[in-house]
């Protein structure tokens, strides 16, 4: 009879540590303007080793996780959600779910471990979850479902009629993830009391192909601070023909406060006319390289692959510092972006603007095409591999979201199968 082999509690909790960290990194990379796919797989491998090391632990990682939980972090959450799953444990996949309902930062990290595993991995659980009469636990389910792009069954079980508007909001989005084309009008006719539904509803409906109300209240929704004004801002550039958009921007102009969405919305219009004004506000350190960055979008051009950057400024302050005094703890949203040399970029576009049409969007060097898509999304910076699977979705309506948040195996697997 062969025997467990005897574990190392020390080396156990130093794998658990280590995987919490690089989930941490993980989340950043993958939407980072300077990681391709294949830095993301390097994170990886390394993620799934650490995790690798601790299944060696059987049932008793769980101990582990449980200390791990006392001070809860999203990548606590993660590591022990993959051990729960991975040991088909019920009682701890519940103990997470409510964890997460009450903890807030757990929750993304118990839904990532749920996009971690292969899909085999994950049968019966998610069943029970979409089956369950705890509405945290049908949000997990599909939250689960939509990330393996599998239907949670949202006609069938009228997912988009549930009581609860978490779970509502999660079925709402996960329509139009799924890319269910022939719920567009039921999804544009929606009105919820529930913002947070009202918004999936229109964001899904526009992805699915709807260009007049949906668009609309995501056009307002972009103009409202908070979590999901982002992710409308970016969806309403790339929803709206090219002189719509034109409008759009010009709306925003008036205020000095929106120059970082200005600079971030002509690169995601991608008319080349923005090119001379992104490289006139490439000496300004304040938005220089986000200028690049929209430039890049538009040409394809890696500024520092072609050594079109310069240094950065000296005595250069972002992001949050070693002052404890000091309020500011957000990241650098331009980090890793390189700093554009106007002069060297001018040159460039004056030897190179002719071929390129004012009044055509481009994406990356070229006009948006399902091939050019696919491209970036395998050679393309995280950025601009999301940018690619919005315009898949935009261009050919019904075509699913890819997820570029996946596993990077996972995603491969389904670049070729897209090829």
């Amino acid at each position: 009879m062969l025997q467990q082999p005897a574990i190392v509690p020390v080396i156990v909790q130093q794998h658990a540590e280590d995987a919490a960290v690089l989930h941490a990194t993980r989340t950043a990379l993958v939407t980072a303007a300077h990681v391709k796919l294949h830095h993301l797989r390097r994170c990886d491998d390394r993620l799934a080793a650490h995790l690798d090391g601790l299944s060696v632990a059987g049932e008793d990682v769980l101990e582990i996780c449980a200390a791990a939980l006392e001070t809860p972090s999203a990548g606590a959450a993660f590591v022990a959600a993959v051990q729960a799953l991975e040991l088909r444990r019920q009682d701890w996949v519940q103990r997470l779910v409510v964890l997460a309902a009450t903890v807030p930062e757990c929750s993304a990290g118990l839904r990532s471990a749920f996009g971690w595993l292969q899909r085999d991995r994950l049968r019966g659980v998610v069943a029970e979850l979409l089956g369950s009469a705890e509405a945290d636990r049908r949000v997990t389910g599909i939250a689960a479902s939509a990330m393996h792009r599998v239907d949670p069954g949202l006609i069938v079980a009228r997912r988009l009629d549930d009581a609860d508007p978490a779970v509502r909001a999660r079925a709402l989005r996960t329509a139009g993830e799924l890319g269910k084309a022939e719920l567009v009008s039921t999804l544009a006719a929606i009105e919820d009391a529930d913002p947070a539904c009202q918004f999936w509803a229109a964001w899904s409906a526009v992805l699915l192909g709807d260009r007049e109300d949906a668009l609309e209240f995501l056009m307002s929704a972009a103009a409202v601070p908070g979590p999901l004004q982002p992710r409308a801002f970016q969806l309403v550039l790339q929803a709206l023909p090219v002189n719509a958009a034109h409008d759009y921007l010009r709306g925003l102009a008036a205020d000095p406060a929106n120059a970082r969405r200005l600079m971030r919305g002509a690169g995601l219009t991608g008319d080349p006319s923005y090119i001379p004004w992104l490289i006139g506000h490439m000496t300004d350190d304040k938005i220089a390289r986000l200028a690049g960055e929209s430039f890049s979008t538009i040409t394809g051009l890696d500024l520092a692959l072609l050594d079109l950057e310069r240094k950065p400024p000296e005595n250069l302050e972002t992001g949050p510092n070693d002052d404890p005094e000091d309020a500011n703890v957000d990241m650098d949203p331009d980090d890793g972006l390189p700093w554009p040399e106007q002069g060297l970029v001018q040159a460039w576009w004056s030897a190179n603007g002719a071929r390129f049409a004012a009044g055509t969007r481009y994406f990356m060097g070229a006009p948006v095409t399902r091939g050019h898509c696919i491209e970036v999304l395998k050679n393309g910076y995280q950025r601009q591999r999301i940018a690619a699977a919005y315009h898949l979705c935009l261009s050919h309506p019904g075509t699913q979201l890819f997820e570029w948040r996946a596993p990077a195996w996972r995603q491969s697997q389904e670049l070729a199968r897209l090829a």
